[in-house]
């Protein structure tokens, strides 16, 4: 499949009519490209589609009039298990395992470009389902054999900004596993399997997206990478499990061992770390609820000057505390600076690192 492309061409699909349930989405496709695409859909192509616009044909739209714990519910309602989570002024964000398969912001989840209706997209449980069932109607009332890409917008680890990825995809192997190849010095190649479905749906984005109301594109050139067969979509591509080495976010994984895993009413209770860095204050106090969450038999206080004086039923549990706030203070990027300690009671200085 490694075959090199020698021109691909990006064309948007205009003049697709505002998308309402039940729609005949493939028809509309059809006919807005056989009147803005050259020559219309043809075999071999890739038809790019937004995955609102599955979400709106399927009528996975929800009412919302802006609450934000409706939201928060509906997002819970989608998600498999929280990555991380961060405190806003507009309630609490959080990165998840969507049921749809990718980790992502709100379950994708979204109140953009929800047409007239307004409301809260959901996206479609089993997007590579979706997009099958699309492929097969092109390929039944048009008579064409293209590939099918629904897309979502996503950001990524240790980079800015967001792309378009493939969410589901049929008629197209997702990636392209170089490994046990060799590269164009003859080297050996061990890691290298490109994503190409994610390729082609950034690429897409090109041409369409949030801001210019384009919900779907053909890219084509392609053609030597679309097959008959259904393929094993883009849930493929979704690193998790055993294969996943970030599972939870660094503040997150502190959390979890002691305790208070993201998305549950210990962390809430433990105080979720805001997006900004905070105050001194604040960030002490988390940390100090956060060790405490396990031990009802250590209380605390504000002491002078900031410290905070811990006092314990015995010294087994002071020590257990004292233990435990090491930890919590790396959730809050603080150290323990100064430790007292007499007997069952000690006073601690917490500082910034």
């Amino acid at each position: 499949m490694s075959t090199a492309a020698g021109r691909v061409e990006i064309h948007p699909v205009l003049g697709v009519p505002e998308v309402i349930e039940s729609m005949q989405l493939a028809a509309e496709l059809t006919t807005a490209a056989a009147g803005s695409v050259p020559g219309g859909l043809r075999d071999g192509d890739l038809l790019v589609v937004s995955s609102k616009l599955v979400s709106k044909a399927e009528g996975l739209r929800r009412p919302w009039a802006g609450d934000r714990d409706v939201k928060d519910e509906l997002v819970r309602s989608q998600t498999v298990r929280v990555v991380a989570e961060r405190a806003t002024q507009e309630g609490i964000t959080r990165i998840v395992e969507a049921v749809a398969g990718p980790v992502m912001a709100a379950a994708g989840i979204d109140a953009s470009n929800t047409g007239d209706q307004g409301g809260l997209l959901v996206l479609p449980e089993d997007p590579d389902a979706a997009a099958e069932e699309l492929r097969q109607e092109l390929r039944v009332t048009v008579g064409v054999e293209v590939g099918v890409l629904l897309t979502d917008t996503a950001g990524r680890p240790w980079r800015g900004g967001q792309v378009d990825l493939a969410l589901g995809c049929a008629g197209l192997a997702p990636a392209d596993d170089l490994r046990g190849g060799v590269d164009h010095d003859g080297r050996c190649l061990t890691v290298t399997s490109r994503a190409i479905a994610d390729e082609v749906a950034a690429a897409a984005d090109l041409v369409k997206g949030k801001a210019t109301g384009i919900g779907a594109a053909v890219v084509r050139g392609l053609a030597h990478l679309v097959g008959p067969d259904r393929g094993p979509g883009a849930r493929s591509l979704v690193r998790t499990g055993p294969g996943d080495w970030f599972a939870l976010g660094h503040v997150e994984a502190v959390r979890a061992a002691l305790g208070a895993p993201p998305g549950s009413p210990a962390s809430e209770r433990a105080g979720i770390r805001p997006l900004a860095v905070g105050e001194l204050a604040a960030r002490r106090d988390r940390a100090v609820r956060l060790a405490l969450l396990t031990l009802p038999q250590v209380t605390s206080a504000t002491a002078d000057g900031g410290r905070i004086r811990l006092v314990a039923a015995d010294e087994t549990s002071l020590g257990r505390a004292l233990a435990r706030l090491e930890f919590a203070c790396a959730a809050e990027d603080l150290v323990v600076a100064q430790e007292d300690v007499s007997g069952a009671g000690a006073e601690v200085l917490l500082s910034a690192r």
